[in-house]
Order: structure tokens, then sequence, then C-alpha cells
């Protein structure tokens, strides 16, 4: 098993991918970041690279995927508590078959 627990998907990103499951405290080094974790990570959540202002946009694969709503820390766990999505409102994952 690999140690790298966070990818970096393009340099244009302000977060980071969790790879594998990362807990409270731990740090992250990766070619020019270096970060401590707020809190526990499960796969597949993202992590401020750098601090995001209120009203940012948050940067994956370099689009906005989103934006804050709230300053969010370096380290911080980025999810639906501290960002709102880009994606247009009827974008959901729940099935409308049948409605």
């Amino acid at each position: 098993m690999t140690d790298i627990k966070f990818v970096l998907l393009n340099e244009a990103d302000n977060i980071l991918v969790c790879c594998q499951a990362a807990n409270y405290g731990e740090w992250v080094k990766l070619p020019n970041i270096e970060l401590r974790l707020g809190s526990n990570i499960d796969i597949g959540h993202k992590v401020a690279c750098n601090n995001i202002a209120k009203g940012q946009n948050v940067i994956r694969y370099g689009v906005s995927i989103g934006s804050a709503t709230v300053d969010i820390i370096k380290g911080s766990h980025v999810h639906l508590h501290n960002m709102k999505s880009d994606y247009i409102p009827s974008h959901t994952r729940q099935s409308t078959v049948g409605e």
C-alpha cells in the first residue's frame, strides 16, 4: 500500500482529494504543499490546501466546483458544510424515475 493519502489533481486546484482515510492532526506533505489536518478525512473527500475566503471558488480539476460559504482554513475539510455547489439546482444523485 502506498503512503500517499492525498493528491493534487491540477496545479490550479485549491483542494486536495483524499485517497486513503486520514486522521486529525496528521501532516500532509506534497511538493510545494504542507498542511496539518483539522479533522478526520474519508476517502474521496476534499481538504483545503490553502486558505479559501468566503465567496471564493473551490477549484478541483482546474475548474470551479462551488464556492466557500465561510472562510475555510488550510487543512480543513471542504464539503457541503462550508461550500455550495456550482452545479445546476436540479442536479441530484437521487433518481426521479417514477415521480
